[in-house]
């Protein structure tokens, strides 16, 4: 069995609930506040360690009061945090998350997350089996680097270009899987995309990524599923039909599933069809890490 080593973000998730999200200068009245752990890097961390994988966490976290409540969350989720620093004089990172009728609008502050750096990612010792996983909550030469060190020992490295923005070839030149939404896929490839264009016009521009034929690219496209271009041959696996919460921690439940399957030596395919099932449940949840399934909720609903 392999392990999963994901290099990423830690935050604590601040979501107002509302009826609907205000317009530019409006100010609506809303109804509950809740505090989640959460950062893509920690919600795929947890992801994988609750669906049966070895997890370790490489990040950073401030020394205030939210970053000792995350070290608690994350070590009792099974998370590994040998490799999570504690950092003097910065706050833990934070996420402003407003929720209405089960979409949700994000604003990050990095604080810690912004400081954790290729020396903190060249500590694991990895192998081959293993699965190396990024997202761009942390500095982009950090995620080079730790690539880098991930494909020298034959693991396997999956990047999740969340938030959208831009990043050169020599990065995405050492992705071996790329995971991304609609909107993420449309910045990369300077193509306007909607959730509701064809599949066809998805495939169009995953085809346009600056990434090999070779690589698998990933586009969670919500309840319509996910389409996957592997080896170069498109397919779509549909969405489950369930109502949907609070869909903030979808698409790092995905993530953090195919982490964990990969690593547990299934193949890409059924990577993919159990990640698209385990996300079905986490938007039935609210919060972002603790909605993460474990592995007998996904075994339950692929019977």
């Amino acid at each position: 069995m392999g392990r999963v080593f994901i290099a990423g973000s830690i935050n604590m998730d601040v979501v107002a609930t509302a009826d609907r999200h205000p317009k530019v200068g409006e100010t609506v009245a809303g109804k509950q506040v809740h505090y989640f752990p959460g950062g893509k890097g920690a919600n795929q961390a947890v992801a994988a360690a609750k669906l049966g994988a070895p997890s370790t966490l490489i990040g950073r976290l401030g020394t205030d009061a939210f970053g000792q409540q995350l070290r608690q969350f994350l070590t009792a989720q099974g998370v590994d945090l040998a490799l999570v620093k504690d950092t003097a004089d910065v706050h833990t990172g934070t996420a402003i998350i407003t929720v209405a009728d089960a979409d949700n609008t994000i604003v990050v502050v990095p604080g810690a997350n912004a400081l954790v750096s290729a020396e903190d990612v060249a500590a694991p010792m990895l192998s081959k089996g293993d699965v190396a996983v990024s997202q761009f909550e942390i500095p982009q030469p950090t995620i080079g680097a730790f690539f880098k060190q991930a494909r020298a020992a034959g693991a396997t490295t999956i990047l999740n270009p969340a938030p959208a923005m831009a990043c050169g070839p020599e990065l995405l030149e050492l992705v071996d899987i790329m995971i991304l939404n609609e909107t993420e896929l449309g910045f990369l490839t300077a193509t306007p995309l909607a959730d509701t264009d064809a599949p066809a016009r998805f495939i169009e521009a995953a085809r346009r990524l600056p990434t090999g034929a070779d690589k698998t690219i990933c586009v969670t496209l919500g309840k319509r599923g996910v389409l996957a271009l592997v080896g170069g041959e498109p397919s779509l696996i549909a969405g489950r039909a369930v109502k949907a919460v609070d869909t903030t921690g979808a698409g790092d439940c995905f993530v953090g599933a195919l982490a964990a399957q990969l690593a547990n030596g299934k193949s890409i395919r059924d990577a993919i069809e159990y990640a698209n099932a385990a996300a079905s449940i986490c938007v039935q949840r609210m919060g972002a890490a603790p909605s993460m399934p474990t592995a007998a909720e996904v075994a339950a609903l692929r019977g």
